[in-house]
């Protein structure tokens, strides 16, 4: 979708799309009161500033609706789909790397009260478990810190996936 088109979105098809980035309803509220937008740019800047306002409570809400990593996603939606192409490479790890993983999202959430949140795209399943692993060993307050990281690292990345720019490339 381009800038220009997400601009003109009546406001509630507009916050559908943005609390597929992360469902923190006073952030989404923000992005969509803050339209129109000059430019993609303009949108990621204000997004990533908000982002580092959220609360705990904030990452909490929202991560109540994220699977746990390397859970089979079977849910429908967009953010479902957003899943299962950032954990694909999970689903292909080794059955030692995907129990191991399980048993560490069942640490996690026995010690911090929330599914484990990482930025899977891009990343390996073994630096996935070994990402889980050192965040076992954090304390409430870091950790909770580092999953906001987290989540607002795939909300740039589904924000960026999701809106293009309106201008066309110059020719060579």
């Amino acid at each position: 979708m381009l800038i220009a088109e997400f601009n003109q979105l009546p406001a509630d098809e507009a916050r559908e799309i943005v609390r597929v980035w992360a469902d923190v309803p006073a952030w989404t509220r923000a992005i969509v009161e803050a339209r129109p937008f000059d430019a993609v740019e303009d949108l990621e800047d204000l997004a990533g500033r908000l982002a580092k306002e959220w609360t705990e409570d904030d990452v909490d809400a929202a991560l109540a609706h994220h699977p746990r990593i390397g859970d089979r996603v079977t849910a429908e939606g967009a953010n479902a789909d957003h899943s299962r192409h950032e954990q694909s490479a999970v689903q292909r790890a080794a059955d030692d790397i995907v129990q191991r993983i399980a048993d560490g999202n069942a640490a996690y959430e026995e010690r911090f009260g929330r599914v484990f949140l990482i930025r899977a795209a891009g990343r390996s399943p073994e630096e996935i478990l070994a990402e889980l692993e050192r965040r076992l060993e954090s304390d409430p307050e870091t950790e909770w810190h580092e999953a906001a990281y987290q989540l607002a690292q795939i909300a740039q990345l589904r924000l960026e996936d999701a809106i293009d720019d309106d201008a066309t490339p110059e020719a060579p």
